[in-house]
């Protein structure tokens, strides 16, 4: 079975960002909104897919559209939060996240 285009282009560009490839796992469904891809990494490889500010995964995201658009669908990109990463503190609330920033 070969490859859809956009899974392909986004494996090649995240496993040469990780320091854990191997880990690196792709998922893709396609529904009347479009094409979803939902990308699993190692948690100590978060910081290089999402980047300072995000700039790296808006990067992907826009790349991937391209992608997308050259073969004529949607397609938008899910980066899952690993077990045991930052996010998955439900303990803070929105307010206590916010004054973390220091905004």
């Amino acid at each position: 079975m070969t490859q859809e285009p956009d899974v392909a282009f986004l494996e090649y560009v995240v496993k040469a960002l990780v320091d854990h490839p191997s880990d690196v796992k792709v998922t893709r469904v396609v529904d009347e909104m479009g094409v979803l891809i939902t990308l699993d990494v190692n948690p100590g490889d978060m910081g290089k897919i999402i980047g300072r500010t995000g700039n790296t995964a808006k990067a992907i995201r826009t790349l991937l559209r391209v992608v997308g658009m050259k073969n004529n669908a949607r397609v938008n990109l899910k980066i899952n939060e690993p077990d045991g990463g930052k996010g998955t503190s439900a303990s803070k609330t929105v307010d206590e996240a916010i004054d973390d920033l220091k905004i």
